[in-house]
């Protein structure tokens, strides 16, 4: 029985299948990338009106397009799913079998880089995880501190607010060298 969690972003909706979902950490997939080597993401970015599909460890987010009604997707993708796990999978993204963002990100490392990573592994990426998003370090220069959002988190009508009253505050009080956070 898959349950679902509305996020504070009306246009995805996260999935919460029971099982393990990504072994890699969180993986989000467009709708126009190309060459998707993971079976689910294609199945549920081929049904009509999905445009994101997001794999966290044990939940998946998926966006719509906005003027589609949650009514007329819930029930394919929850199909999708079901139909992935029935067919005896016990995993929708395999350590071994696919290399993650992390892996193809630029080796920064600094001391304040590194408080800025676990700040937001520890304090922040919890956080969103609830809502069906994620949050990742893309660069520190100058002070500002540059993120990536995903799942919910992308497009979604509170995450400047979340990014400027939450993260940006965090990370202003537990780390002094930064002065602002944005998201690219």
């Amino acid at each position: 029985m898959i349950e679902t969690e509305h996020t504070p972003n009306p246009d995805t909706l996260k999935f919460l299948p029971g099982k393990k979902v990504s072994e890699i950490g969180p993986i989000e997939f467009l709708k126009e990338d190309k060459n998707i080597k993971v079976l689910l993401a294609n199945k549920i970015l081929s049904l009509d009106g999905t445009v994101m599909v997001f794999f966290g460890e044990d939940f998946i987010t998926v966006k719509k397009e906005k003027d589609l009604k949650w009514e007329n997707l819930k029930h394919g993708i929850i199909s999708e799913i079901n139909d992935y796990y029935s067919q005896g999978n016990e995993v929708v993204i395999k350590k071994d079998s696919y290399k993650n963002d992390k892996d193809l990100q630029s080796d920064q490392s600094s001391d304040v880089i590194n408080q800025i990573k676990e700040v937001l592994d520890t304090k922040v990426r919890p956080a969103v995880a609830k809502d069906g998003g994620d949050i990742t370090f893309k660069s520190f220069k100058e002070g500002v501190v540059v993120v990536e959002l995903k799942g919910s988190c992308s497009g979604c009508p509170s995450s400047v607010m979340t990014l400027k009253q939450g993260v940006q505050n965090l990370l202003c009080h537990y780390i002094p060298d930064v002065k602002s956070v944005e998201a690219v």
